[in-house]
């Protein structure tokens, strides 16, 4: 068997640490304890948002159920996070991409400097999961992660809501589709509860990859936040994360490359978010798995898109979670092999063994459609090239809006600028908007455009313009939108010698993202070029702009810059 306090002990058995072992006492570890393994206890708990206000008190089921087994000892410790819901459309979204580079950060700092011997953490918001993934496979010490769950769906009039219903009653109002009172019931009943956001957005998007690939319990995923299921699998935690100290399972013999696979298959299938993009690949290299964008389009080409979830679809998390959850459509994708079902997870046994015995999808379901009658047979983000994205872009193309566009370009240097535009009713059928100086270095942060495309919805211009930006996208985002365009124009990137008027073609059938100007009018242009001034010049942000790479490598901080 193997030395279950690995790392713990280095604190608690050697005796010239007499010091570290008061603090330890000292914070309520009684001294027969010091010889248990340490577990950290962590999360991303805060008050200020429905998917992290309720993390906590799991955090507090997870516990006891670790000093239940009275093997071990469980220690809480916090981080930061930070809500995509209240920062979209605003300046504090510039904060959301990096904090996903805080988390790990702490996570690492917190479980390496007080030597825990394994880490349990729950995370609730789009980036937190992602964040926590990269810090375990740092750590690689056995790790288990809770999602925190999603939010059950409110209802005005009948009509079911979720958070994005609230971005796009903005652009029904503007448009004057819907009284003031309508606009205020919906903010008033959008959210309403504990979880994250409810549909196959970004937080959905990852806690099923995570699962998928294997650093989750099975129903993790998709158990919602106020459900039975959600209390038991914390209360199953303490057996689980000891059984992967007894066997010395590590995050890197979980995080491999057929895992990682698998993880992107489930997202296509399950139409998922495109900062899973940017996710998946920062994880597989912290893991020291190979992925890049061509890996991402490989699984395009080759697994379809059958699910009918929001936003483009029909149906909530919830309502996965009805049919058997992320388990069952596992199980379906098995037998049909679409994964891999030999890979390790964190219940010490491979993903067939897992799924062996669990129910799979009931027969009158109509939420995952049969591979013989897909939604789009390929899936639904694309990787475009082209003289404008010389390093790659990445699309959201469900069907619903179409594969190609070619439209006039209407340019703006900030989102804000957009929001004032679209309000102003400048944004017109046909054209290609472009929003730029938004990406990793020029937002800073690389800030969702979520509440100029749902506005952009709401007035009805979904199927009659496209969006790309050096920024991205919320996973509540639907319509012709492409984005992540490396270089980014504040790195001097070609999105930036875009001028209005000029024509731009988008085709998600050959991959392309092409500015119909000259090459010699593209050079007379970068010549001209003048480089703007950063947005901040103090704080965490100038920091992140300092480290952080480009988003085609997944905006990683932790290594030297492309």
């Amino acid at each position: 068997m193997s030395i279950l306090n690995k790392y713990s002990r280095i604190l608690t058995q050697d005796e010239s640490l007499p010091a570290s072992q008061a603090m330890i006492i000292g914070s309520g570890v009684p001294y027969e304890d010091l010889k248990k393994p340490f577990v950290g206890v962590g999360s991303t708990g805060f008050e200020g948002n429905p998917c992290n206000m309720h993390l906590t008190a799991l955090a507090a089921i997870q516990k006891k159920s670790i000093q239940d087994t009275k093997n071990m000892v469980g220690l809480i410790f916090n981080t930061v996070g930070v809500s995509d819901g209240i920062t979209n459309g605003n300046d504090g979204m510039r904060y959301s991409l990096p904090s996903r580079e805080l988390i790990c950060d702490s996570i690492e700092t917190a479980a390496g400097a007080h030597f825990y011997d394994g880490v349990v953490f729950t995370a609730g918001c789009d980036k937190n999961m992602p964040g926590a993934i990269m810090a375990m496979a740092r750590l690689n010490r056995p790790s288990i992660l809770v999602y925190g769950g999603t939010i059950n769906g409110g209802v005005y009039k009948g009509e079911k809501l979720n958070i994005v219903s609230a971005f796009e009653a903005y652009g029904k109002k503007i448009q004057g589709k819907i009284s003031e009172q309508d606009y205020q019931e919906i903010i008033k009943n959008s959210c309403p509860g504990p979880g994250a956001c409810g549909g196959m957005y970004t937080a959905n998007t990852m806690a099923s990859a995570i699962e998928a690939m294997g650093m989750s319990l099975p129903y993790s995923s998709s158990s919602p936040a106020r459900s039975e299921e959600k209390k038991k699998e914390c209360q199953a935690v303490g057996e689980a994360i000891y059984r992967l100290l007894e066997k010395d399972i590590k995050p890197r013999d979980i995080i491999t490359r057929d895992s990682v696979l698998n993880a992107l298959r489930i997202i296509t299938v399950l139409g998922g978010s495109t900062n899973a993009v940017l996710h998946m690949i920062a994880i597989a290299r912290t893991a020291d798995v190979p992925l890049d964008l061509k890996d991402i389009q490989q699984i395009t080409d080759t697994t379809p898109l059958l699910a009918d979830m929001k936003p483009s679809g029909k149906y909530l998390m919830e309502d996965l979670y009805k049919i058997g959850g992320v388990p069952a459509i596992m199980k379906f994708m098995l037998a049909e092999k679409m994964i891999s079902g030999h890979c390790l997870t964190v219940t010490g046994k491979t993903v067939a063994e897992n799924l062996a015995d669990l129910p799979g999808l009931p027969k009158d379901q109509d939420l995952l459609r049969p591979l013989n009658n897909p939604i789009k047979k390929e899936g639904h983000i694309q990787v475009l090239y082209g003289n404008i994205a010389k390093g790659g872009a990445v699309a959201k193309i469900t069907g619903h809006e179409g594969e190609v566009f070619t439209g006039v370009a209407n340019c703006f240097d900030s989102e804000a600028e957009l929001n004032k535009g679209i309000s102003e009713g400048k944004i017109q059928a046909g054209q290609v908007v472009v929003i730029r100086y938004v990406g990793p270095k020029g937002g800073p942060g690389m800030p969702e455009m979520l509440k100029p495309t749902s506005a952009i919805m709401g007035a009805g211009l979904g199927d009659k313009v496209a969006l790309i930006t050096d920024g991205r996208f919320s996973g509540g985002t639907h319509g012709f939108v492409v984005g992540h365009i490396t270089p980014e124009a504040m790195e001097g990137g070609e999105i930036a010698l875009v001028q209005n008027g000029d024509t731009i073609e988008l085709d998600a059938k050959k991959n392309t993202i092409h500015l119909k100007v000259s090459e010699a009018e593209l050079d007379a242009r970068r010549k001209s070029w003048i480089k703007p001034p950063y947005r901040v010049k103090e704080g965490y942000l100038w920091k992140y702009i300092q480290l952080v790479g480009n988003a085609s490598n997944g905006c990683l901080t932790d290594r030297v810059p492309e």
